[in-house]
């Protein structure tokens, strides 16, 4: 079996390969951008190395030997099974939807409402969301997350997108203007909190309160219905909410500003083109979102 380090440069073998295909050293060195003089010296350095002669010099133009003929029909079949496979990767990479995942209070919250801007400017990529509170595998199970914490995920590459603290709200039904809204009264309620987490129970413990009624568990989007419907006090991150308040759905009773925010996470290294223009896309809308705010 040859050796890795037997093989000649694979710089010979390429011009070597394109003037078999072509009608002189010019065009040879055309198809590879380089000079005919330096198709001319690597088919020398080829024959060195191999210690053949690849090619006839001897008439008016340069043919090759039945030795040559051997090594091109095999480069060609073998460079063309590179190129065809490297295509295939690129080109599946290409067009494979873009898979994201997420909690589902971020991707209704905050994500789903801005994704038609997405769309309009890429749309040739497919999307995937995955709003699941359980975390996925970056490079099996997803190629981007979106995660609350503090930007340490080891081994994997994170940027914050947005910062947010976490609110206390409720339906105008559950807790009118004139209830008493302090935490002691608050936690006689039902309580919601987003499927996954502990932020409810943490709010209050933080709060040194014990809640005496039911807690309720959800996805993030089906929370946030119950909230609106009065159905129980919840805790989320204030941005996914500030459309409710601002419209008087949901009454903000509390705030806590002594959280991180929301991550940007992927694997380290490059990026192929559909992920690194979401990734652009995500930090210039959080941008527009604290131009907004300011």
């Amino acid at each position: 079996m040859t050796e890795w380090r037997d093989l000649p440069p694979l710089s010979a073998l390429r011009a070597f390969s394109a003037f078999a295909s072509a009608s002189g050293l010019e065009e040879a060195g055309a198809r590879i951008g380089v000079t005919h003089a330096a198709i001319s010296q690597q088919i020398r350095g080829l024959e060195t190395h191999l210690g053949i002669a690849l090619v006839d010099r001897g008439g008016r133009r340069l043919v090759l030997t039945t030795e040559g003929r051997r090594l091109a029909d095999v480069l060609e079949l073998g460079f063309g099974q590179i190129a065809a496979i490297i295509a295939e990767l690129t080109g599946a990479e290409a067009t494979r939807p873009l898979r994201v995942t997420t909690t589902p209070a971020f991707a209704g919250g905050w994500l789903l409402p801005r994704l038609p801007d997405f769309r309009s400017r890429h749309p040739g990529v497919d999307l995937m969301i995955d709003p699941a509170s359980e975390l996925r595998e970056l490079g099996r199970d997803a190629d981007i997350a979106l995660r609350y914490g503090n930007g340490d995920w080891p081994g994997l590459e994170s940027r914050l997108l947005l910062r947010s603290s976490v609110v206390v709200v409720a339906a105008p039904a559950l807790v009118p203007e004139h209830m008493a809204s302090d935490m002691a009264h608050l936690a006689a309620l039902p309580w919601l909190q987003e499927l996954g987490t502990t932020e409810a129970s943490a709010f209050l413990e933080k709060h040194g309160l014990i809640r005496r009624a039911g807690m309720i568990s959800l996805p993030g989007n089906l929370m946030l219905d119950a909230a609106r419907d009065g159905q129980g006090v919840a805790v989320i991150a204030r941005a996914f909410v500030e459309r409710d308040i601002a419209a008087g759905r949901l009454r903000q009773l509390h705030e806590d500003s002594d959280r991180e925010g929301y991550f940007i996470v992927h694997r380290p290294g490059t990026m192929r083109a559909p992920l690194a223009a979401f990734v652009r896309w995500l930090l210039r809308q959080a941008d527009a979102g604290v131009r907004t705010a300011i």
